[in-house]
């Protein structure tokens, strides 16, 4: 079963635009990162709701959204980043 087939089809446009806001988030000293997560779940939610209505079909499509963005991202960082790509210093 796909997570995507859950998501509106009009809401996937807010996954792109929540890892830029992610990254731009984690970029800023002033948010702690443990914060990051409940802003992007919060602009989800909001900017959803604001563009196609606030329902709770709304709401259900601006969470998927928002854990789609985390998903994919953790994924992309922890296959090619912290595994894949990056040197290890194993205490030397």
């Amino acid at each position: 079963m796909d997570l995507l087939s859950y998501l509106n089809q009009n809401y996937l446009m807010l996954v792109p635009a929540l890892w830029v806001l992610g990254y731009a988030l984690k970029q800023t000293p002033a948010i702690p990162d443990w914060t990051i997560i409940w802003i992007i779940l919060l602009i989800s939610i909001i900017g959803g709701s604001l563009a196609f209505g606030f329902t709770v079909t709304g709401v259900i499509n601006g969470i998927i959204a928002a854990g789609v963005a985390v998903l994919g991202h953790q994924m992309l960082k922890q296959t090619f980043m912290d595994k894949g790509f990056k040197k290890k210093d194993n205490g030397k």
